[in-house]
């Protein structure tokens, strides 16, 4: 369901996307499938939500001459949100392999549907450019928090990557986080009564790991 432009907000519209998310979806999906395709759709998104970073030209020499061609001016950090968005980070290292991360881990309580911080590694922060990636974007409060965290280390900006989003978690992470966009392959209908993105593809960490 991808109707109305929300500012902030980056739909990747892509058929390759579009097909492989149709089969992360089917329950059907065995895990290494699904961890496969988790891979390849990253690989897609990160090309997409690195689209504008800042470049500066570089002498160089080539097999026939010199010349002045582009490179990056700093690569960003990547920061994932434990356990799930290791599944993201695979694909997006692959395209920034020189990339450094970080790791935050949240779980959600089953209870609030509030986030609670167990893990906190990152590297330097401070005036970089961030990418948070976690595959699924549902309430908004573990990304929220994942933010919250993240921001206290004075990064210059920074950007979520999600595979699905609910129309709530969108709204709560805009909310709290007006000045960080979002990049997902989809925004979906909406969360259930137990916080799960409908009609989503299930808990994400557990079909990537094949656990319950």
């Amino acid at each position: 369901m991808n109707e109305t432009p929300i500012s902030g907000l980056h739909v990747i519209d892509h058929p390759l996307v579009a097909h492989k998310l149709t089969q992360m979806r089917r329950v059907e999906t065995p895990s290494g499938q699904f961890r496969s395709l988790l891979t390849e759709i990253s690989l897609l998104l990160a090309y997409e939500v690195t689209r504008d970073l800042e470049l500066r030209d570089v002498r160089i020499t080539t097999p026939m001459t010199e010349s002045d061609q582009p490179e990056l001016v700093e690569d960003p950090v990547v920061v994932s949100i434990l356990r799930a968005g290791n599944g993201l980070l695979d694909g997006v290292l692959q395209v920034i392999p020189s990339a450094r991360v970080g790791h935050v881990g949240l779980y959600r309580d089953h209870e609030t549907l509030e986030a609670v911080e167990y893990y906190c590694k990152f590297p330097p922060l401070k005036g970089r450019t961030i990418i948070v990636v976690d595959p699924m974007l549902a309430t908004g409060n573990s990304a929220a928090a994942a933010l919250d965290r993240v921001k206290l280390d004075g990064p210059a900006s920074i950007r979520f990557l999600c595979l699905l989003a609910a129309p709530e978690g969108i709204e709560a992470l805009q909310t709290a986080h007006p000045d960080v966009a979002i990049w997902t392959a989809s925004v979906d209908e909406c969360l259930n009564e137990v916080g799960y993105i409908v009609p989503g593809l299930g808990d994400a960490g557990d079909r990537i790991f094949g656990t319950t």
